[in-house]
């Protein structure tokens, strides 16, 4: 039988793989983090999830030199290289890049700035994929880049937000507890960017795993979770490790 740790870990490297394109630093970040955790029982427990033997290749192939610590091969990419070409399939018009930049230095680390900036037409034009679109867009463009690295976490830490007051809203299953535990380090990087609020949240979530409530079918009001408006700290923190 697999190491339960391993396979929570392993769970977490998959996660990363497929997440690469809204993660701040991309390939450089997550691909520290493959060679740093995946052990041999790692990389046996990844071999048997979906997806998992083209991570494994992938890690192989960072420790062997073939494949540098920036980048992965074009045929191991997640989701067959489909984030990748859906992000440059729309490249920005010369005449936009002002309008862009513009968007880009106005918006504001809380929910109403991301909402003014997912309206915008030069954003609106990517679709669903406009976070790690314009991500590619800016590449080459140091300051830029940056700024859109701010974006990218507000973005991030209110979708996790949103996830886990949904979490402690329904009566947990066994099944929303294994998909915490394995989601539990990206609740911990970005709910405590909320302050006091955040903290609150992952004190519930964390609750909820430990398996406190034994009865799926319980209800309390003391699950409720009021909705804030902005994160009370600085959400230019560390990338996502």
């Amino acid at each position: 039988m697999l190491n339960v740790k391993a396979s929570v870990i392993a769970q977490k490297l998959l996660n990363l793989y497929r997440q690469e394109h809204v993660i701040i630093g991309g390939w450089t970040v997550v691909n520290q983090v493959f060679v740093d955790e995946a052990t041999p029982d790692v990389l046996t427990a990844l071999g048997e999830l979906p997806t998992g033997s083209s991570l494994v290749r992938h890690i192989e192939n960072l420790r062997s030199g073939k494949t540098p610590m920036d980048s992965i091969e074009r045929d191991l990419m997640p989701y067959g290289g489909a984030m990748g070409t859906a992000a440059t399939a729309a490249p920005v018009a010369p005449e936009q890049w002002n309008d862009l930049a513009r968007v880009i230095a106005e918006f504001t680390p809380d929910d109403s700035g991301l909402a003014r900036l997912e309206s915008d037409p030069v954003i609106k034009q990517f679709g669903a994929e406009w976070l790690v679109a314009i991500r590619n867009a800016l590449n080459g463009n140091a300051e830029l880049q940056q700024k859109w690295d701010i974006v990218t976490q507000t973005y991030r830490a209110y979708r996790m937000w949103n996830n886990a007051s949904q979490i402690i809203n329904t009566p947990i299953s066994d099944r929303v507890r294994a998909q915490l535990q394995v989601d539990m380090p990206e609740y911990e990087t970005y709910l405590p960017m909320f302050g006091d609020a955040g903290m609150a949240l992952l004190g519930k979530l964390r609750t909820f795993l430990s398996g406190a409530k034994s009865d799926p079918n319980q209800t309390s009001d003391d699950n409720s979770v009021e909705p804030v408006d902005a994160p009370e700290s600085d959400v230019s923190s560390e990338p996502v490790r």
